[in-house]
């Protein structure tokens, strides 16, 4: 049988890191061996449900290049792929467990098994009903009793299975509770509908978190049950905000979206998470979703946890803005241009002197804030050691460039940068005795994305004149 993946998110709103990253590893399982990568949309718990949450799921999937192969909305021969188009399915092999002995009927009230459990002490829910014959428990479901379809688990000692991260585990047969499978209003629950999916849909490898560890036999006991073959598992770490805390969308945590709305660019979102939880083997970290396609294994995967770490996402984000083409680059950074500059100046001009600088597009608007106006700045700032300037190198430099600059046509940067420099020889100044207080006069910033010249033409000869003369009057 080929590899066959599911990536199967519940519609409760954004994409959360966590969840993205289960996406892709469930994607490049599947495309790492020619397999395939299918869609399931689990929205049984429809008190989460989020109205407009499966097309944040095909957008944010189809703008990482994670295309499935097939999905609610391309089909497939094994839909329909939304669980709630599923229910007469669930319906048909709950009753089907009940006969096998894997589940029984229970017509016990919410209220009444939640009283009885207590998760602290590890007290579970003995239910009476799993008691009650089968043929008086079916006269009791067709006399339309209020019912839910709960599992039984009758085995002792440990269950024992193989998991591709963590090894074979062992878990005790009295630590698993009978949970609730198909519910009063139909709807399965999670550790039920995934089961009869995943075979239905032969699904031969599962990844999820580890916090599933525990009650993988449960899902065991039932494919034990039909006389189905289990999938691989594949149980991966959680990523974490820090040492103590899950990164979580409840807590307040980035999602892809707001992550992209900060300017990171979902390639580099991509290539980052890859190695949340995950190595390659060597030193590499940049890599495209079709280099990850050929290098990924199961075998690389990491049992220890993951810290995001914001910085260093930015860091790759700079690495990708930088491999953008100019047009590219132009296209990101445009909108946060216009909303900036309220001064007409040459915006790709700019953009060319931002792209080697910049590490998220976000950071635009307080880097080109000098483009509109100089702020008042402390005269101290001509002083630096490095350049060898200070308040009257920056007013004999300011007024020879003023003169320099007044007589000159060709309004390029590299023409400026030659008229500059030749300017610093005639004087018997170094390059940045002249340099640095024209970037100065010209930004009032210490630092900025673009030296003197690369600023002069993005504001204009009138606009660099009137700033070096206002800064003149101020020394």
């Amino acid at each position: 049988m080929s590899v066959r993946t599911r990536f199967a998110p519940s519609p409760t709103g954004y994409m959360h890191i966590g969840n993205l990253r289960t996406a892709l590893y469930e994607y490049l399982i599947a495309k790492a061996n020619n397999g395939d990568f299918i869609l399931r949309i689990e929205d049984t718990d429809q008190k989460r449900f989020v109205e407009g949450a499966t097309d944040i799921i095909y957008s944010t999937l189809k703008r990482v290049g994670m295309l499935w192969d097939e999905g609610p909305d391309i089909g497939g021969n094994f839909g329909p792929y939304i669980q709630s188009e599923r229910k007469p399915i669930y319906a048909e092999y709950a009753h089907k467990l009940v006969e096998l002995g894997g589940a029984h009927y229970c017509f016990c009230s919410k209220e009444q098994a939640d009283e009885e459990k207590d998760e602290e002490q590890n007290i579970k829910f003995e239910d009476p009903c799993k008691r009650i014959p089968l043929e008086e428990a079916k006269k009791r479901v067709a006399a339309g009793e209020p019912f839910v379809i709960r599992q039984t688990i009758n085995k002792k000692g440990k269950s024992k299975y193989h998991d591709e991260v963590y090894g074979d585990i062992e878990i005790d047969y009295d630590e698993l509770d009978e949970g609730v499978l198909l519910k009063s209003d139909g709807f399965p629950t999670y550790n039920f509908a995934n089961v009869v999916d995943d075979h239905l849909m032969q699904i031969t490898h599962v990844v999820r978190g580890n916090e599933y560890v525990s009650s993988t036999p449960k899902y065991n006991l039932i494919y034990e049950s039909f006389g189905w073959t289990p999938p691989h598992y594949v149980h991966v770490p959680p990523v974490m905000k820090d040492a103590q805390h899950k990164l979580s969308k409840r807590n307040g945590d980035a999602s892809f979206q707001d992550l992209v709305a900060k300017g990171y660019l979902p390639e580099a979102i991509i290539n980052y998470i890859a190695l949340l939880g995950w190595n390659p083997g060597d030193d590499r970290e940049i890599f495209s979703l079709d280099e990850l396609k050929k290098v990924f294994s199961i075998e690389r995967l990491n049992r220890s946890p993951a810290i995001f770490d914001i910085v260093k996402l930015t860091w790759m984000n700079g690495q990708y803005i930088r491999q953008l083409s100019e047009d590219e680059f132009f296209a990101y950074a445009e909108p946060y241009l216009k909303q900036t500059l309220t001064r007409n100046v040459d915006i790709k001009a700019l953009a060319r002197v931002l792209q080697p600088r910049l590490e998220v597009f976000s950071d635009i608007p307080s880097q080109i804030g000098f483009i509109n106006n100089v702020a008042e700045f402390d005269t101290t700032l001509y002083i630096n050691k490095k350049m060898k300037t200070d308040q009257a190198v920056a007013k004999q430099a300011l007024a020879f460039a003023l003169e320099r600059l007044k007589t000159v046509n060709d309004w390029s940067n590299d023409n400026l940068f030659a008229e500059l420099k030749a300017l610093a020889e005639e004087k018997g100044l170094k390059n940045g005795q002249i340099m640095y207080p024209v970037r100065i006069a010209l930004s009032g910033r210490e630092t900025t994305p673009g030296g003197a010249t690369e600023i002069a033409v993005i504001i204009g000869k009138n606009e660099t004149l009137r700033r070096i003369e206002n800064a003149l009057e101020r020394l």
